[in-house]
């Protein structure tokens, strides 16, 4: 297996980062000294400029950037030198231009010899409108609105008792999570939605001890509300920090259908994960510190071939891929527990909170 060939895996439990094969033992000592740039604009062409060095001089038969979206898809610089001969004072390489939609990737030198091919150091490379603030909801009306600034009428518009997207309704041991739904553990105070999980005395099918926990949907509510085709969906929410938080905004219907809008783990402070399961695709956005000292708004643009992700305004992430013309589905907004099966359990009995500010549908 080649080490350019990079890949990732993603499931309902979560998001794992990119992985690639440790690269092939070589005598030549080669180096990376520098992989610039480490960011770049939405579709904005952009070279790449790879300095290596070795510790005598060799010749490589091929040298070039590879860039890896979090699935592993090879997205690498254009243009790579051959029979390149590297040797201690240095060598420089530039690609050709090319874009890249809004994402996080790993980026990396590489270079083939006789005994195979062989990455270097591998580095964070980020395309996002930086800088460049959007608002989506410009040119749409506000189609459906929850402020969270008075008592939920639960079974209106939404309900809090389980979700179809679980196996046993209140409970899904199978995903990994320790969730038990109980009505009791959502709240709305000051303008927002609190859910917590606390321990619980109901045991799950696979032994664990559950954790009872809420969570809030439009399924199953008298309005039965769904986000459609070409809807842009922002909420404003305060990141959790207590190992063992699963919080997320997702989308169920049928069996199906679900649009990951966020999930988030404290063990990974600075991503966020973003998943499209309609049309397969997923990332993870790079958060700013100090991650969950502040309220984090985003917004994702449900759209015929592309899904956008945005993150306090910036375009985070263009999946290119899309949910299709008919698409809907109901609103989900919940707060998980892992197991550990997948991400870190809880460390201790104390409760577990998340809170969000609104839920806006704008078409």
């Amino acid at each position: 297996m080649s080490v350019r060939s990079c890949i990732a895996t993603l499931g309902v439990a979560g998001l794992v980062l990119l992985a690639c094969p440790a690269r092939a033992a070589a005598a030549d000592g080669i180096v990376q000294d520098e992989l610039v740039p480490s960011a770049a604009q939405p579709g904005a062409p952009v070279t790449a400029t790879l300095k290596v060095h070795a510790s005598a001089c060799t010749t490589v038969q091929r040298l070039g950037v590879a860039v890896r979206d979090v699935l592993g898809n090879n997205l690498d610089f254009p243009g790579s030198v051959t029979n390149a001969q590297i040797c201690p004072e240095g060598f420089t390489f530039v690609t050709e231009p090319v874009a890249f939609p809004a994402g996080t990737y790993t980026a990396f030198g590489y270079y083939d010899d006789e005994s195979g091919s062989h990455a270097l150091r591998r580095t964070t490379f980020t395309v996002t409108s930086e800088g460049t603030f959007t608002d989506p909801s410009l040119g749409r009306s506000l189609g459906w609105a929850e402020e969270f600034d008075a008592p939920i009428r639960w079974g209106a518009r939404w309900t809090n008792t389980g979700s179809t997207a679980f196996e046993y309704g209140t409970h899904n041991p199978k995903g990994g999570k320790l969730d038990w739904v109980d009505p009791n553990n959502v709240s709305v105070a000051d303008g927002a939605v609190t859910f917590t999980a606390r321990p619980s005395e109901h045991v799950l099918e696979n032994g664990l001890r559950a954790w009872d926990t809420g969570l809030i949907t439009t399924e199953g509510s008298q309005q039965g509300f769904q986000v459609r085709t070409g809807d842009y969906v922002e909420t404003l929410m305060a990141l959790p920090t207590s190992p063992g938080a699963w919080p997320s905004m997702w989308t169920w219907r049928d069996g199906d259908n679900e649009i990951d809008k966020f999930e988030y783990h404290p063990e990974t402070p600075d991503l966020l994960e973003m998943v499209n399961h309609v049309r397969y695709s997923a990332n993870y956005h790079v958060l700013d510190p100090p991650y969950t000292d502040d309220w984090t708004r985003i917004g994702v643009v449900l759209g015929t071939d592309s899904v956008d992700w945005y993150v306090d305004g910036v375009l985070a992430y263009q999946d290119r891929r899309g949910v299709g013309q008919n698409w809907s589905a109901y609103l989900l907004l919940s707060l998980s527990i892992s197991s550990g099966a997948y991400h870190p359990a809880p460390q201790s009995a104390d409760p577990i909170t998340f809170t969000a500010d609104y839920v806006r549908v704008y078409r």
